[in-house]
């Protein structure tokens, strides 16, 4: 899964990558990826669709 680092400011392939669900508006819940950026190691986040 690719995201955008905000630190390298790029975009950057998430390394040890974990989907996650959030809650959205009126309820609906959201899918998200999270992990860590393979060259700074900062956190990294991508919201996707719904869930």
């Amino acid at each position: 899964m690719e995201g955008y680092c905000v630190k390298c400011k790029k975009k950057q392939e998430i390394s040890d990558a974990k989907e996650i669900t959030m809650k959205g508006k009126g309820g609906v819940k959201r899918k998200a990826m999270t992990g860590t950026c393979p060259k700074c190691g900062t956190k990294m986040f991508r919201i996707m669709g719904k869930a």
